[in-house]
């Protein structure tokens, strides 16, 4: 594990102690899970956090694996998804650790790609989908058109509105804003342009679409050729 592995794990393993409330990430929960295929037998969600979304996954897929870099977000995974047996929690790192070639039917990313590399991220996440698998990603999107400042305007009241209708709060407790305002220091975003480029050489083909509040979403099917599967190193 490099030096910046090891502090987004310690970043995230603060953030997991704190209350599991709402966010923005939420809000699309219902649009990934429309694209998750109907047969589900397998899918992989990489970068789980505390498990919201794998036990979503786990309602429609027969069986659920749930990465997170954080021993404290596995922990507290476990912990809140005893009721769901089909769901294997284990701490790892996506981009190092062996995971078996052309073995999901759908792998999950939400809010985790920015951590990584594009290219390799989605080189490894397209070798692990069976042929037909689909891949879902929700991701923060880095502004670089001035239409994307006019979507800020909209962006902003509607997420204070919203949060207030959801949690009866104009926006989260302090120890919350104070602990993503110290991760968010050292994040990195892809531009939308940039999220694309990566997607034609290594996911062609793929939907990608920018959402309103700060995110953009990708959907790709690979197609159904079959290829030598081998273990991913």
């Amino acid at each position: 594990m490099n030096s910046s592995s090891t502090a987004v794990e310690k970043d995230f393993d603060r953030i997991a102690r704190l209350p599991d409330g709402w966010d923005h990430n939420i809000v699309y929960h219902d649009f990934l899970l429309a694209s998750v295929p109907r047969s589900c037998g397998l899918a992989l969600e990489v970068g789980c956090g505390t498990g919201r979304f794998s036990r979503r996954l786990a309602e429609r897929c027969g069986n659920v694996d749930a990465l997170d870099l954080s021993s404290e977000m596995i922990q507290i995974a476990r912990e809140r998804s005893v009721k769901f047996p089909n769901i294997r929690f284990e701490r790892a790192d996506f981009l190092t650790s062996p995971i078996p070639a052309e073995s999901y039917d759908c792998v999950v990313s939400i809010a985790t790609v920015h951590h990584l590399p594009l290219v390799e991220t989605f080189t490894r996440m397209r070798e692990a989908l069976r042929p037909g698998g689909v891949l879902l990603i929700l991701d923060i999107v880095r502004r670089e058109l001035v239409a994307d400042l006019a979507c800020d305007c909209v962006a902003f009241p509607a997420a204070i509105l919203h949060r207030l209708a959801v949690t009866g709060r104009f926006r989260p407790a302090k120890e919350v804003r104070d602990a993503w305002e110290a991760h968010g220091e050292t994040d990195r975003y892809s531009t939308l342009s940039e999220i694309e480029e990566a997607c034609r050489v290594q996911l062609p083909d793929a939907s990608v679409r920018r959402h309103l509040y700060w995110r953009y979403s990708l959907i790709w099917k690979k197609p159904c050729e079959v290829s030598n599967p081998q273990q991913l190193s």
